[in-house]
């Protein structure tokens, strides 16, 4: 422990606690990542290539997977470069970027999930005005708020963070430079900092579930009075995908980060972080296309165009 205040490096400890076992769990980890920046591109690349995809609900989608691609990538090739070394060193500088695009990166991925929660209630609870409440104009306006607001939002945040004196020593016990493991090194008075932090949790996390809480309780209400059980099926599936990342996603990060900063335990934390940060963007593809007929007919049309030119090679 060096009872630096303002230290020049941290040191991560990771999964030290494993031992030599750690260098083991690379190979799964490195897989998974790959699995999940491949898919995720998959589904940007057919949302860009085919002209059926290009509707308000498909660009949020895009959006949404090019965040899941830019939040792992923030955390974990740095992490599965700690699996294979000893002594696990990161800048001050470099633990205090990755630290606001992480955060910010997140933050915006559930402002985005809103806006494809309000995407879902224009079309099933106003179909009639569907083109003009959801235009491309509106859209990238959504978007370019939901992209702002966490970056300019985190600024105050990343500055107050980097200001703290770390008089408790530079050992991180954690694989990324997280906000309850960095409080936990300070001995500064860190409470107005805690709660600007649970002001944005509410402002980004908590507002954006009730957003879409409230649209889907607004869509039960209307396809409940559809008479037709037909009409129904085919009001449900355009919501599957969307709801089960909704319930992955702020299950846990809730769980994480909407509560006192200081009280977390960082073992706890740390296992749930893996998840969201390993595990959840390797599923999410297969969320989004298996609950989603109209992807997986893209798909499956790219897939025999791709055969067809091999064919004719």
């Amino acid at each position: 422990m060096v009872n630096l205040s303002h230290p020049f490096e941290f040191v991560l400890l990771g999964f030290s606690s494993f031992g030599e076992l750690q260098v083991m769990l690379y190979g799964p980890f490195l897989v998974l990542y790959l699995l999940a920046f491949m898919g995720n591109a998959t589904i940007i690349v057919t949302i860009i290539a085919d002209t059926h995809l290009r509707t308000p609900m498909y660009f949020f989608l895009g959006n949404f997977s090019l965040l899941e691609i830019l939040v792992t990538t923030t955390t974990v090739p740095r992490m599965l470069s700690d699996l294979l070394v000893p002594y696990k060193v990161i800048s001050f500088t470099r633990c205090m970027l990755q630290f606001y695009f992480y955060f910010s990166l997140g933050s915006t991925s559930f402002l985005i999930l809103s806006d494809m929660a309000l995407d879902r209630f224009v079309a099933i609870c106003h179909p009639l005005r569907y083109g003009t409440l959801m235009s491309w104009v509106v859209c990238v306006r959504l978007a370019r708020v939901a992209w702002a607001a966490p970056f300019l939002a985190t600024v105050p945040t990343v500055l107050s963070q980097a200001h703290l004196s770390y008089c408790h020593g530079n050992i991180i016990n954690h694989f990324f430079c997280d906000n309850a493991p960095l409080l936990q090194l300070s001995c500064s008075d860190t409470s107005l900092m805690e709660f600007w932090d649970f002001l944005m949790a509410l402002a980004f996390v908590l507002s954006s579930f009730l957003v879409t809480l409230t649209s889907y309780a607004y869509i039960v209400t209307t396809v409940l009075r559809i008479p037709s059980a037909s009409g129904r099926q085919k009001a449900v599936p355009t919501c599957g995908s969307h709801l089960t990342l909704v319930v992955i996603g702020y299950s846990s990060i809730i769980f994480l980060y909407v509560r006192p900063g200081k009280a977390h335990s960082v073992e706890v934390n740390k296992t749930v972080a893996l998840v969201t940060s390993v595990f959840t963007p390797f599923l999410n593809p297969f969320i989004l296309t298996l609950h989603n007929e109209t992807v997986k007919a893209v798909l499956r049309g790219q897939i025999q165009r791709v055969k067809g030119l091999r064919k004719a090679l």
